[in-house]
């Protein structure tokens, strides 16, 4: 990531645009995590479910990517673990 202008390497932005990466701080109902990013940006997350090998194990702690809505940036949709 060092090679595009503005990115270091611990900078969290992904090459991939809308995506982040961000540690799983809590877990919530309904499938819902709490996710920080930058670490002080809280960021409500789903893991992808449903049908399919979408299935991604979530454990506080974990490392994670997440996509962020464009619409809402508090919310966003893991895409999977670092």
């Amino acid at each position: 990531m060092a090679n595009r202008p503005g990115l270091t390497d611990d900078d969290p932005r992904d090459a991939r645009s809308g995506t982040v990466i961000g540690t799983v701080t809590e877990a919530l109902p309904s499938g819902l995590y709490r996710v920080v990013i930058d670490r002080q940006r809280q960021v409500t997350a789903h893991a992808p479910g449903g049908t399919g090998r979408t299935f991604i194990r979530v454990l506080i702690g974990d490392r994670v990517r997440l996509e962020l809505s464009p619409s809402d940036h508090g919310r966003g949709r893991i895409v999977e673990k670092v």
